[in-house]
């Protein structure tokens, strides 16, 4: 089996403007330079996977219909065959659950369904559950400044100013020949 890489990137204040448990299509905005940090991490072969914790469903707040459609508005926002696939937890913090964030699941459930080596995935995320996810399945992180990041402390490998800075230190360090941290 030949293994892939990937970004798993956070939705809700690392791609899209943070609204608290989001329910309508019209409160979507993508931020500005997201779709060309795809684009270039797509073009050095990282797939693209969105993990989601949406727990707005466990606590009864908002269907799943609508998140599927607060979904659809974000992926036509950022443009078709940017996402190789998204997976979204409903679980209710406190909820028994192995996809919630930092629960790893979500991401091993990619690793399987894509055939990605997660030891050369990377995790990027606005919130210390998105660091810790990635952390726990051996993948580098990048913590983003949008959303929740500017308010959290956590041991991210890398912290980025929005999903564009993180794409160019992804790029940057994957061009790195392994060993050589200069």
């Amino acid at each position: 089996m030949n293994a892939r890489r990937a970004v798993f990137f956070d939705r809700d204040g690392t791609l899209m403007e943070e609204v608290n448990y989001c329910s309508d299509p019209a409160l979507v905005k993508v931020f500005p330079g997201v779709a060309a940090a795809l684009d270039d991490l797509r073009a050095a072969r990282f797939a693209i996977v969105v993990v989601t914790n949406q727990s707005g469903i466990g606590r009864g707040l908002f269907t799943d219909e609508q998140y599927q459609a607060v979904h659809a508005e974000f992926l036509r926002q950022i443009g078709a065959g940017r996402i190789d696939a998204s997976y979204y937890c409903p679980d209710a913090p406190g909820a028994p659950s192995v996809c919630r964030k930092p629960e790893p699941g979500m991401l091993l459930e990619a690793a399987r369904d894509l055939a990605l080596d997660l030891k050369s995935c990377w995790m990027v995320g606005d919130k210390a559950a998105d660091i810790e996810c990635g952390h726990r399945v051996g993948a580098r992180t990048v913590l983003v400044r949008t959303g929740y990041g500017a308010e959290q402390q956590c041991a991210a490998d890398y912290c980025a100013s929005d999903a564009g800075e993180a794409a160019e230190i992804i790029l940057a360090t994957a061009q790195k020949p392994p060993g050589n941290p200069m």
